[in-house]
């Protein structure tokens, strides 16, 4: 089977989202051919370093969703070119814009004693204002650059903004906001200019060229990522999966809440603007894919809230390399007597609430007078933020634990300690994890707890407070607290400290739950099983495209990977057989020897499975 990934801002670069899941979904599905889309997010991404690639990835195309005038390769040209309108295109992408400006701008909003529309027909406008774009670059292969940021574009967005219904935040609209909004909707709307998606009249060898050669497309995110799927189902029929281990939404409203106090924040209409779009192009990307992946049931919520069907989401748990802990695992953990040692792990930014472990951990001093504090950070902090962050919590680690010395001569130690991952002192995460009997999660907002998975590898009794998955993850076999509540977090961690035996049956429990639900090969399985689901239930060329074309009905795996060898093949109407019947994928060339073999053989239409049992029967077993 030959699969699209769609990445945004992560693989094949070596820093970005998603990364190491991407690469090792790729490396555990060794028997599809993939071909990986990348939107850059930033000139130091895209100029770094990428990964490896395995030996099933036949290539990567990219192209940006910043500012690159120039330095595209030939591939990507049509995203940074200024495209020249006549007066029937104008008029053409003023009618399109109109439809999707009008949907973004209204949002669900009216005003006193005025009906608003529904969400069903913001959600029509929204889709034909966008596809209308892209049919509309797709003709003239001019791309959309320019139109999107010309004196139309904001003309049509301010008179948006003005219409009865709007949102309310964009009645103060001003022209710099909407050049604004202008300039960052046609970075979201540039896969929609990108001559990824080839020509489905063409040839087998011309469409194994772009997305029209492709079985299915799979994006890793409801945003950007999702607009070549979109295209590509929309053109050719081809199936589109969805996998969000970060609601794209959910993302895009912290992002703007941490920006509407810095400096140069982007305005209340601009924020408001972006924040509508972000929805409308989620309902869409969920409306029409074939099946959502989201990583937990935190994220399942937020998805559902955006207008994702219930019946279309399907859980599946992003897999984690659980080899480094096994060792640590193995042992007896944390029986240890003496040991009174609590672990921190991961990112030290405002989210993660340091502050009040802190003061938490002050409790724990005076209740356990030996316990030690070790703060390891496993990856630098994101934002401007982060820096200031830590100095914060350094100031304040060092006001309310002065150094302590055993005697009068002695060189007094802080009991808490500021460590990173990668030095002589935690060479690597699974040190850090053994270095205490108890590890602690104090955010006040999570996603998926990926250092609480791994402390639950390692066997280590737990302390978390109730932030997105944690309990989902966790599932009985640690301690939950509520979040920003010192004196609860306190309580757990004194209750843990004083009994080494329920410590090691907890770490117990949580491990052989991490084994069972959040390892690589659960994750690989999972999707190899919905690949041949999808592939079964919705063959390429079942789409829109293929609906008003018509024809004959389309047969699962169309495309068998002799499809996709360079050449001409024998047989057909000229060789044996000579009839078409007798080649069960139209279009399709086969080998004098293959068709022979199915005139013996007898009817070669394989029957399909019915709906309801055809991801059933794939689960049974693995299919080679």
């Amino acid at each position: 089977m030959r699969i699209a990934l769609f990445t945004e801002g992560g693989y094949p670069y070596a820093r970005g989202e998603s990364v190491v899941w991407c690469d090792r979904l790729l490396r555990g599905l060794g028997g599809h051919e993939f071909d990986v889309y990348a939107l850059s997010r930033s000139a130091r991404q895209e100029s770094g370093r990428r990964c490896e690639l395995p030996e099933n990835v036949r290539r990567v195309r990219t192209a940006p969703l910043w500012d690159a005038a120039a330095g595209r390769g030939a591939g990507d040209a049509r995203a940074g070119s200024s495209s020249s309108y006549g007066r029937r295109e104008r008029r053409r992408f003023g009618e399109c814009f109109r439809e999707l400006a009008g949907a973004v701008c209204r949002g669900g909003g009216a005003g006193p004693g005025e009906i608003a529309e529904s969400a069903g027909q913001l959600a029509d406008r929204f889709a034909a204002g966008l596809y209308g774009l892209a049919e509309l670059a797709r003709d003239c292969g001019g791309g959309l650059r320019a139109a999107l940021r010309s004196e139309l574009a904001v003309r049509v967005l301010q008179s948006a903004c003005r219409e009865p219904g709007s949102l309310r935040a964009l009645h103060s609209a001003q022209v710099t906001d909407l050049l604004a909004v202008s300039e960052r909707l046609e970075r979201a709307l540039r896969p929609l200019s990108l001559d990824w998606y080839g020509d489905g009249e063409a040839g087998a060898e011309e469409c194994g060229t772009g997305l029209a050669g492709v079985d299915l497309c799979h994006a890793v995110g409801g945003g950007p990522a999702a607009l070549p799927g979109l295209l590509a189902k929309r053109f050719f029929g081809t199936p589109l999966l969805i996998t969000e281990y970060g609601v794209r939404v959910r993302e895009h409203y912290l992002a703007s809440a941490a920006d509407a106090v810095a400096p140069a924040a982007a305005g209340a209409p601009v924020r408001a603007l972006l924040a509508s779009f972000q929805r409308q192009l989620a309902r869409e990307a969920y409306t029409r894919a074939q099946l959502i992946t989201p990583g937990n049931t935190h994220g399942r919520r937020w998805q559902e809230r955006c207008g994702a069907p219930r019946e279309k989401l399907r859980t599946v748990y992003p897999g984690m390399d659980a080899a480094p802990f096994a060792d640590l695992g193995e042992e007896a953990g944390g029986r240890r007597a003496g040991d009174a040692t609590l672990v921190w792990a991961g990112r030290i930014e405002p989210g993660k609430d340091l502050i009040g472990l802190l003061h938490a951990f002050s409790e724990v001093r005076r209740a356990v007078p030996g316990a030690r504090l070790r703060i390891v950070s496993t990856a630098p902090g994101r934002g401007p933020e982060a820096g200031e962050y830590e100095s914060r919590c350094r100031g304040l680690a060092a006001q309310l634990f002065p150094d302590e010395a055993a005697h009068a001569v002695a060189v007094g130690e802080n009991p808490v300690s500021f460590e990173e991952a990668g030095t002589p002192s935690v060479p690597t995460p699974a040190d850090a994890y053994g270095a205490g009997c108890v590890v602690v999660l104090s955010s006040s907002v999570e996603g998926f707890p990926v250092p609480l998975v791994e402390a639950m590898f390692s066997g280590r009794a737990t302390v978390s407070t109730d932030v997105g998955a944690v309990c989902e993850v966790i599932g009985g076999t640690g301690l939950v607290v509520p979040p920003r509540n010192p004196r609860a977090l306190a309580d757990s961690c004194i209750a843990l400290l004083r009994d080494p035996e329920r410590r090691e049956r907890l770490g117990a429990a949580a491990r052989a739950r991490a084994l069972e639900l959040f390892t690589v090969e659960q994750n690989v399985a999972a999707f190899r099983a919905i690949y041949l689901e999808l592939m079964s239930r919705w063959p390429v060329g079942t789409g829109e495209a293929a609906g008003a074309a018509g024809g004959e009905e389309p047969l699962p795996f169309a495309r068998p990977p002799e499809s996709h060898v360079p050449g001409r093949w024998a047989g057909g109407a000229g060789g044996p057989g000579g009839a078409s019947a007798a080649r069960p994928f139209p279009g399709v060339r086969m080998p004098a020897a293959f068709t022979s073999l199915m005139l013996v053989a007898g009817s070669v239409r394989p029957a399909l499975l019915p709906a309801a049992h055809a991801g059933r029967e794939h689960r049974k077993g693995e299919v080679r």
